[in-house]
């Protein structure tokens, strides 16, 4: 292992630990230090660069700037139809009542959201939503909710931790009581005891060939972490695949190009140069939704009309440069610095990308609380809201409302304890973990490993599965766990990346055997789940997979839709709507 020291390990005490320091992470932070409670905020990479600043289209909340007859019920009615009712009504009534005051929140924090001539937020529409509630910053969105909280934060003092990665949580008779991890750049160990821990890790789309998230985020750290302190996931398998994601260069494939593009009237062509979505929905064309376009675009390249390269042609070049220009101004910059392509001139070439977990981490609908106590989880890292297929823009609201109700509860949690539990057996076996996999010095390479994982999961668990390929993924699994007893990791004069790849990987195989098993599990076809053996959907199976590492799988009911949400639930025209 050459002449490396082994670091100090640094003890930290806190009232609450928030793990993951993206938007629901740092919304949490701050509802926890504006009413006084002491919190600290660990994240793996820099706050300033977390997966939230990526999200490009909008927020939603039924405020009624634009269409004075929107009401959140509606809202929840459009959410709850779109998830192929697997999404939990009680999750939904609390997200969309609680969405204007979340708006309010970002506001008062300083957020400059795009508005009306009058001084009215402005909303857009977006598919599958009955009316404009869409509120946004031109197509920086996200970035600029980041930055809007990064900015409170620091105004508030909230003690954030960059660059550390958390390994363990630690857990003491079914109570949480901290943390264990290493600072990637020393690799010094840090054990912070806490009496709640927020978990705001993000979700598992890493684990595919091609993804909108970028190199080690998303890697499902939050399903191992909540998993291996006894947590339960629900619907792993009910992941979103976005239409358009490029495929060049290697490094980049998978970054979105937004769905603005078809929004603003782009075409998709095969290699033939059909237009091909008039075979799979000829009314709404382009404007279909995600679940529905993605499979078209994987259809044509299954069956042979995709390009040499495995994707599609996404078409703007025909649209005024002007339009281009003020409309999809970082779709023009970012083709133009991945690939020197000007869009105003020539196709992109796209293929579907895992995008978002909608499954997760299993809470429950009042607070985000786990089957741990003092564990909550938030974001994308945890389930309920989205079902089969999410709305677009519900998950930057989700992060708002959830990241001020879980901290809340947090803080009452802890005040509610009159001792704080802790195990130094749970301690030992966080360190050993880490000494173990830092004196492992065997022949398999921990990044080839990754791509293993990643090879199986696009193989066997794409936009369309079947039992063959389920179950050949799952043999394929095996293989990789056996070999993943043999890595080497060897951290050098850089930082103690190779040991985070290590743990990436861990999480990666955790996440993918749960995916796997609960996609075997659903037989049927359901909004993102399209299983070709099974082309129907089973209402025996409108139901919640839940998955644990040592139950397997198990079927959980869904509750009732209030009456006031259920005479909403129709059909909602997408005509000239975006569908992000």
């Amino acid at each position: 292992m050459g002449a490396i020291v082994v670091a100090t390990e640094q003890r930290l005490s806190t009232t609450v630990l928030v793990i993951g320091t993206g938007g629901a992470g740092l919304r949490a932070a701050i509802e926890l230090a504006e009413a006084g409670v002491d919190v600290l905020a660990v994240g793996k990479r820099p706050k300033e660069d977390t997966h939230t600043s990526l999200a490009a289209g909008g927020i939603n909340a039924a405020l009624a700037t634009m269409d004075p007859e929107d009401t959140w019920q509606q809202h929840a009615a459009d959410t709850l139809k779109e998830s192929y009712l697997l999404g939990d009504p009680r999750t939904a009534e609390i997200v969309t009542r609680g969405a204007a005051l979340g708006i309010d929140d970002l506001e008062r924090y300083g957020m400059a959201f795009a508005r009306e001539e009058d001084g009215r937020i402005s909303q857009r529409f977006f598919g599958a939503h009955k009316f404009r509630r869409t509120a946004f910053a031109g197509d920086y969105t996200g970035l600029e909710i980041q930055r809007t909280l990064i900015r409170r934060a620091n105004q508030l003092d909230i003690p954030v931790l960059d660059n550390v990665y958390i390994t363990r949580l630690l857990v003491d008779d079914g109570a949480v009581f901290g943390a264990y991890g290493f600072g990637l750049a020393d690799g010094r160990r840090y054990l912070v005891h806490a009496d709640a821990v927020i978990l705001a890790a993000g979700g598992h789309t890493r684990i595919w060939r091609r993804t909108s998230s970028r190199r080690d985020e998303n890697t499902g750290d939050s399903f191992r972490l909540a998993a291996e302190a006894g947590a339960r996931l629900r619907d792993p398998e009910l992941v979103q695949f976005h239409p358009s994601g490029i495929i060049e260069p290697e490094n980049a494939a998978g970054t979105l190009v937004s769905e603005a593009a078809r929004g603003e009237g782009g075409i998709l062509r095969n290699a033939l140069g059909e237009r091909y979505m008039n075979r799979y929905d000829p009314v709404r064309m382009e404007l279909s939704t995600r679940d529905r376009v993605a499979l078209a675009s994987y259809t044509e390249i299954k069956e042979g009309r995709g390009t040499p390269n495995g994707g599609v042609w996404l078409d703007v070049s025909h649209l005024p440069r002007q339009t281009i220009m003020n409309r999809l101004p970082r779709v023009y910059q970012t083709l133009l610095d991945l690939q020197m392509l000007d869009i105003t001139r020539d196709p992109i070439e796209v293929a579907p990308t895992a995008h978002y977990s909608m499954g997760g981490v299993w809470v429950r609908p009042e607070d985000h609380s786990t089957d741990v106590r003092g564990l909550y989880a938030i974001g994308e890292a945890s389930s309920g809201l989205h079902g089969a297929n999410r709305l677009g823009g519900n998950s930057l609201i989700e992060l708002l409302v959830y990241g001020r109700i879980t901290g809340q509860a947090a803080a009452a949690y802890s005040e509610s304890l009159t001792a704080q539990p802790r195990s130094a057996a749970a301690v030992a076996q966080a360190r050993a973990e880490v000494d173990d996999l830092l004196a492992a010095d065997g022949p398999e390479n921990v990044r080839a490993l990754q791509r293993a994982v990643r090879n199986t999961m696009t193989e066997h668990a794409g936009v369309v599965r079947d039992e063959e390929g389920l179950r050949t993924g799952l043999a394929e699994l095996d293989a990789i766990e056996k070999r993943m007893e043999n890595v080497g990791v060897h951290p050098d004069i850089a930082g103690f990346q190779d040991l985070a790849h290590a743990f990436d990987l861990k999480s990666s195989a955790l996440a993918a055997r749960a995916t796997l098993e609960a996609a075997l599990e659903r037989r049927e076809t359901r909004g993102c789940h399209n299983r070709s053996d099974y082309p129907d959907m089973d209402p025996a199976l409108q139901v919640n997979l839940v998955w644990s590492p040592t139950d397997g799988i198990t079927r959980e009911p869904i509750g009732p839709v209030p009456d006031e949400i259920a005479a909403l639930m129709e059909d909602v025209s997408a005509d000239g709507k975006l569908v992000e």
